[in-house]
């Protein structure tokens, strides 16, 4: 549990609030070799962070999984180890390049199913809130009316 709680600390503090800061001094002063340099980190961090998903689920039962996330982020984000330059250099971009048509036509075809799905969606949607609006007019008018003929027909208090 503590060795849990510790992870999610790090992984917080130095995965993602001090590379965030150093990502904003990095576009601030439109240094070109350190936004590459956050670029490449957060393109890593991403798919640990996908990947830990999983492996959170999966393997966390693993003597020291933990201290072995702790220490693979502070891998990645050290000056010294260059870690995600590295590990960018070396596994993703060449994964990616090999791979990019056949992910470029998937996020495609999802795209055009996605707004294939909303325009169907969309319609019976538009459709249904339509009729309900029709039916919730109806209702209220029928309302309205019965509440002005009680009113009419309960005798008044000046007649009594």
């Amino acid at each position: 549990m503590v060795s849990w709680m510790l992870s999610r600390v790090i992984v917080l503090v130095f995965g993602m609030l001090y590379p965030a800061y150093a990502s904003y001094k990095a576009v601030k002063t439109k240094n070109i070799r350190e936004y590459v340099r956050w670029m490449m980190y957060w393109i890593v961090f991403a798919l640990f962070t996908a990947t830990e998903t999983f492996t959170d689920l999966l393997i966390s039962w693993f003597p020291f999984y933990y201290e072995i996330k702790m220490a693979f982020v502070i891998w990645l984000l050290s000056p010294y180890t260059r870690g995600a330059s590295l590990f960018y250099r070396k596994f993703v971009h060449p994964t990616l390049s090999r791979r990019e048509k056949e992910i470029d036509t998937y996020i495609i075809q999802a795209r055009e199913r996605g707004y294939e799905t909303m325009v169907r969606f969309g319609k019976r949607g538009l459709n249904m809130a339509a009729t309900a609006a029709v039916q919730a007019a109806a209702k209220g008018s029928s309302r309205l009316l019965r509440s002005r003929i009680r009113k009419k027909a309960a005798p008044s208090e000046q007649d009594s």
